[in-house]
């Protein structure tokens, strides 16, 4: 059995202004990267939208918040996750939306706080 693609709502988190409707044939989930309009949106938040019909709710569509970015040169496959940043740094949040706690915007490259692990 096929699964069929989900209307997809995408929102300018900032500014809640609607950039397109898309029907997703994949996983949108928050920290990966979308491409609209020759535009690199970085995924922040995934809900979704029931509706009842015949006393069942079944999956409408899909909200995914995002916020306008360009894909971050400094990336490490961590794990099967792509995380942000320098992972052999004691600060680094290991995360694919926040490179480090003291230095979120970075470079990493010659960060003072950069202590090994």
């Amino acid at each position: 059995m096929e699964k069929k693609a989900l209307p997809t709502d995408i929102v300018l988190s900032d500014t809640k202004t609607v950039l397109g409707h898309i029907k997703m044939d994949r996983s949108l989930y928050p920290g990966t990267f979308v491409d609209i309009d020759g535009q690199t949106y970085q995924i922040l938040v995934r809900r979704h939208q029931y509706q009842l019909k015949l006393g069942r709710y079944y999956l409408h569509k899909a909200v995914v918040h995002v916020k306008e970015t360009a894909i971050p040169e400094e990336r490490t496959l961590l794990n099967g996750t792509w995380v942000i940043g320098d992972t052999s740094c004691t600060y680094n949040a290991r995360s694919e939306l926040v490179r480090c706690a003291i230095n979120p915007a970075g470079p990493c490259d010659d960060c003072i706080h950069y202590t090994a692990l």
